[in-house]
C-alpha cells in the first residue's frame, strides 16, 4: 500500500513538472512524501518495487 501511495505521488509530482500550471511548493513536497515512504519501506526490509 505504502508503495502504490509513493508511485502516486511521485506521478503526481512528475506531471507538476512537466506540466505549465504548476502549483510550486506542493508539487516538490508531495517528491519527498513519495521518497520518505519509499525509504520507510526499505528500512522495515520489505520489497520496495512490490
Amino acid at each position: 500500500m505504502l508503495t502504490t501511495i509513493a508511485i502516486i505521488l511521485l506521478v503526481l509530482w512528475l506531471v507538476g513538472l512537466v506540466s505549465s500550471y504548476t502549483i510550486g511548493g506542493f508539487i516538490h513536497l508531495l517528491l519527498v512524501i513519495a521518497i520518505i515512504l519509499f525509504l520507510i519501506r526499505v528500512i522495515r526490509g520489505e520489497n520496495p518495487l512490490k
